[in-house]
This record gives C-alpha cells, sequence and structure tokens, in this order.
C-alpha cells in the first residue's frame, strides 16, 4: 500500500490516527505533497503523526517542518548509537536548542526507547532538559535486546511518556533448540505486560495515543503475510477497544 492506501485503510478499520513513521519519501515531498497528505488525512477523519530517527538539529528542524505541514503534534525520533556511545551532553546541546520552536508550532518531539540507547539514558535526558515539549515513545520490546526487562522500562519511563509503540512479543526456540527467535505476537499472547502499561501511564487519563506497531514473522509468501497481518490489525485494535 502506498500512504493513501494506509490511511484509507486505517479509516475502514475506524482508526482516526496514523503514525507516518520511518517513511522514507516523506523526506523528498514538496510543500504541495504534504499538504495533500493533510487535506487527505483530515477528510478522512485521521489526525497524523510523524516519525524519524536522529538527534541532529538540522534533520530535526526539517521534520518539524513536515509536522507541522501535516498538521502533525507529535514527531518520534531516536538517539541514534555511533561508533563511540551517545554523549549525554552532545545530545542535550543538539536538542535543547529547538525545544522552544517545537513547543511554539506545537508540536512534542517524544525520542523512542529502544536497544542501542539504554533507558536511563533517555529518562536522564528528559529530566535534565525539563521541557514540556520534550518526552519519550515507549516501546518495551525494544529493549529485551539489551537485556531490559519490559516492566522495568514500562516503571522507569511512565511519568515521561508522550506517545505508546504497542506490540506483543514472545521468544520461541530454533529448529533443533539452539537458540532462540524473539518476535510479535497478537496482542495479549506474548510477554507484554499491557495491564502493567495501563496502570502505570495512564494513557487515557493523560491523552497519550497508542500506535499499533506489528513484528510481523514472514511466512510462506506474500499473500500469506499479508493476510496475516490484516488478521493481526483486526485482532489487535479489537483487543486495544476491550481494554478502553
Amino acid at each position: 500500500m502506498d500512504l493513501q492506501q494506509m490511511m484509507e485503510d486505517a479509516s475502514a478499520h475506524g482508526v482516526n490516527l496514523f503514525q507516518i513513521c520511518d517513511y522514507p519519501p516523506l523526506d523528498h515531498m514538496s510543500s504541495l505533497q504534504l499538504s495533500g497528505v493533510r487535506e487527505s488525512a483530515a477528510a478522512l477523519g485521521i489526525t497524523l503523526e510523524v516519525g524519524t530517527r536522529g538527534t541532529d538539529p538540522e534533520h530535526l528542524m526539517r521534520y518539524l517542518n513536515i509536522a507541522e505541514r501535516l498538521d502533525a503534534g507529535l514527531l518520534r525520533s531516536m538517539v541514534q548509537a555511533t561508533p563511540k556511545s551517545p554523549v549525554l551532553k552532545d545530545v542535550m546541546e543538539a536538542i535543547a536548542g529547538l525545544l522552544p520552536e517545537f513547543e511554539r508550532r506545537g508540536v512534542t518531539l517524544a525520542l523512542e526507547t529502544y536497544e542501542q540507547v539504554p533507558t536511563e539514558f533517555l529518562v536522564e535526558l528528559v529530566e535534565r532538559l525539563d521541557h514540556p515539549s520534550l518526552g519519550i515513545v515507549l516501546d518495551p520490546g525494544n529493549c529485551v535486546a539489551a537485556l531490559e526487562m519490559p516492566t522495568d522500562v514500562i516503571a522507569r519511563t511512565a511519568p515521561y511518556v508522550k506517545n505508546i509503540h504497542v506490540k506483543d512479543f514472545a521468544f520461541s526456540r530454533r529448529d533443533g533448540w539452539v537458540g532462540f527467535t524473539f518476535t510479535g505476537t497478537p496482542l495479549g499472547e506474548g510477554l507484554l505486560d499491557y495491564e502493567a502499561l495501563l496502570r502505570k501511564v495512564r494513557p487515557e487519563e493523560r491523552g497519550i495515543n497508542q500506535v499499533i506497531e506489528h513484528w510481523l514473522p514472514w511466512t510462506n509468501n506474500l499473500a500469506d503475510t499479508i493476510q496475516l497481518e490484516q488478521a493481526w490489525t483486526q485482532h489487535n485494535l479489537e483487543y486495544l477497544r476491550s481494554k478502553s
């Protein structure tokens, strides 16, 4: 599906939020094309959010402009690892000067939890900058690869969460019982303690959007994989709605 078809699919599922996350074509869209995306989303009754990666000031400003053009109130990004470990002071300096402009334009910058950056790094960054337009995108599953327990990640980031990527996940033994595969599952069938997430973060009370994300395993062919993705999407929407 292209972007228009993805938004139409979201609308057909009764969803009023779509996060355009890690979608390289956004980099090359003209102002006219971005306006067209915004108008299409509005016609479908969909609010947009935007996602990218990195903390380079020039890059973030470009995506702030994109978010503003799309009427998106949230920009998700990630502190990317380099050959050297990221330095808190450097990331703080890269972000700090941008936050007043994010606030002026009504856009929140939210940095995602994932395995390349310790959760404590993100929490300290947000605490020290202490700005209302900066927060965290909570994705507990990402941090398992760094041996961080999902429940610990939820508890530590809870006060600073601005957005949630919701996906369930599980380990399974590989063929021959040599090692494990860590992959996605339908919500409620894996290791994510979603009830604990709701208790700690209180997304409905705090107006925090939850974005369904799949770690979809490849099946035998494209058609079967697409069918599985559609089934997971429907299941996960029903699961989230049953908890609201």
